[in-house]
């Protein structure tokens, strides 16, 4: 069975820079398509970013594109994301998450229902 675990998340004040990192276990971590999304309280879930299993292709939501950077490590297990320019609009559950490439078109992952396997979440807070 998947397990993905995050960490990186906390407080920071407007401007800062964040790294989040989720790692997996129980499955072929080079198999699978990985995403990072966010939600904030009393919002939908919206798509942050996502990888290829090779690390070679990504796609962002526009809001995040020049900010935020995913990447993964298939030596170690894990995907990152790192977050620049941190904005208080960013504060949110930030959340991993793991699908089996079916299409080399990694923007067929921007929808949160393409991912059977998920974190429990970790918190970024942006003050201003």
């Amino acid at each position: 069975q998947v397990q993905l675990v995050e960490s990186g998340g906390g407080l920071v004040q407007t401007g800062d820079s964040l790294r989040l990192a989720c790692a997996l276990s129980g499955g072929t971590f080079s198999r699978y398509t990985m995403g990072w999304f966010r939600q904030a309280p009393g919002k939908a879930r919206q798509f942050v970013a996502a990888i290829s299993p090779s690390g070679t292709s990504t796609n962002y939501a526009d809001s995040m594109k020049g900010r935020f950077t995913i990447s993964r490590d298939n030596t170690n297990n894990a995907v990152y994301l790192q977050m620049n320019s941190l904005k208080p609009e960013d504060t949110a559950g930030y959340y991993c998450a793991a699908a089996a490439t079916v299409t080399r078109r990694v923007e067929y992952y921007n929808d949160a229902a393409r991912y059977p396997n998920w974190g429990q979440g970790t918190q970024v807070t942006v003050s201003s």
